[in-house]
């Protein structure tokens, strides 16, 4: 059964999970488990296991006990056991697998201590669920007003109604232990129901608040991650990662826990390899591995003279030369062994999708006034060409004209430029040259 957020429309549209997979009364299928063994039936005379999951808000599940003996299936909405009152959960599991899974968690099926489910939950009930629901983001940010206000150094991570609204589970994470007594009386005070503080780690708070990992993919503890090992530094250290805290580091701000995947098979593909600390003794003096490859099977060593030129071997020849020295032996020199490396080609990638070029907008725009003088000369070019074809000598003669007026106003305008730069500097000017004003004014008297 679907959330409010996740329900179809007056139109019979779907509205979409407005929470980007976790919504708030946590019906997404967050965290599910497949029932493999849903279509087998049971042997005769086998009574089903009368304990069921159930799932609450982000990821919550517990075991309830089916005394009342109801037919409940995965996705079936329960009004369970609780204190006081009662809560509202999703069945997410139901027979033999559940005995499995309470085995794996520690918990004892067969004990008298395992809360009951009191009926399939009513639409009064769900409703009540719903509306108290509602309430619990407005509620969250008040609560953290009032933690700033009493200058306590906690934080309030989620807040969780229970399903008949009687009481509020506050989670908080804190670095010390806090005294919130007086921030309790002033929650009761304010919210005017029950409170209940419980304090989360820093894993658990990234897998209850979820989020996008550095791979790009949502948080392991938030989708499927349930048990949540120790991570160690050896971990990156065994699969030769660089120690940088803001890489290794999680947005819960611990090491992340994907490091202990693939931790097994680095740590199979050692035990073939010598000591990292081996030292190799040869004549020309002694060799310090730098660095190895654990899946080509190569190590590279350097002399501790000369540090910064390094020599590839096999794990067979560092083997053979370490056996050598254990026979109070020197081999001659490490470049004896050393494998020669070949650079690999560059790869050339050819453009076979026939995709324009991701920087044709980075050219820079042309300017408008060469555009203008192009245009021009086309105009002038096509004229000429007319007068050519048409044989009216004439116009052409007198365009011809016209275009040696220009140009020689042209030149004129430049040398004219350049007399009054080059007069600025020299005092003396030539005396067969007179200037165009003396000229101008002797042909007028």
């Amino acid at each position: 059964m679907a959330c409010q957020s996740c329900s179809t429309s007056d139109g019979g549209a779907p509205k979409g999970c407005k929470n980007n997979g976790t919504c708030g009364t946590d019906s997404c299928n967050k965290l599910t488990v497949f029932d493999w063994l849903a279509n087998m039936s049971l042997p005769n005379g086998e009574t089903a296991f009368d304990c069921v999951e159930v799932r609450f808000k982000n990821g919550r599940k517990e075991f309830f006990r089916n005394t009342e003996k109801l037919t409940l299936s995965i996705g079936d909405i329960v009004a369970t056991e609780a204190s006081p009152g009662h809560d509202v959960g999703i069945v997410t599991l139901t027979g033999e697998l559940v005995k499995i899974q309470m085995k794996k968690k520690g918990v004892n099926h067969s004990s008298s201590d395992i809360p009951k489910i009191y009926r399939k939950a009513s639409q009064k009930d769900i409703d009540i669920w719903s509306s108290a629901r509602d309430k619990e983001a407005a509620m969250q940010v008040k609560a953290r007003e009032l933690a700033i206000l009493h200058k306590l150094e906690m934080k309030i991570s989620d807040v969780e109604y229970q399903g008949d609204g009687s009481k509020v589970i506050f989670y908080y994470t804190a670095s010390d232990r806090v005294d919130f007594r007086l921030l309790i009386k002033d929650y009761s005070r304010v919210f005017n129901t029950r409170i209940e503080m419980k304090q989360v780690g820093l894993r658990q708070e990234a897998s209850r608040l979820g989020g996008i990992g550095s791979c790009g993919r949502e948080l392991c503890c938030s989708t499927w991650l349930t048990d949540f090992r120790s991570v160690n530094t050896s971990a990156a250290r065994y699969q030769q990662l660089s120690l940088n805290p803001q890489k290794l580091a999680g947005q819960c701000g611990k090491l992340k826990c994907c490091l202990n995947y693939e931790l097994d098979t680095y740590l199979d593909a050692l035990k073939g390899f010598p000591d990292f600390e081996t030292k190799l003794k040869t004549e020309k003096g002694d060799a310090i591995c730098q660095k190895q490859d654990i899946f080509k099977g190569l190590m590279w060593f350097a002399y501790t003279e000369n540090f910064a030129n390094w020599h590839v071997l096999n794990i067979e020849q560092v083997k053979e030369i370490i056996a050598e020295n254990k026979q109070n032996k020197k081999v001659s020199s490490l470049e004896d062994f050393a494998i020669e490396t070949v650079a690999e080609p560059e790869k050339d990638f050819n453009n076979a999708m026939g995709q324009e070029s991701l920087t044709r907008f980075d050219q820079p725009k042309k300017s408008k006034n060469k555009n203008r003088n192009k245009n021009k000369n086309k105009v002038l070019f096509e004229a000429q060409e007319r007068q050519r074809t048409d044989g009216a000598k004439p116009n052409g003669a007198k365009l011809n004209q016209n275009q040696n007026q220009n140009k020689k106003g042209h030149d004129q305008g430049q040398k004219h430029n350049q007399n009054r730069a080059s007069g600025e500097r020299s005092e003396a000017k030539p005396a067969d040259k007179k200037p165009i004003i003396i000229k101008k004014n002797e042909n007028k008297e």
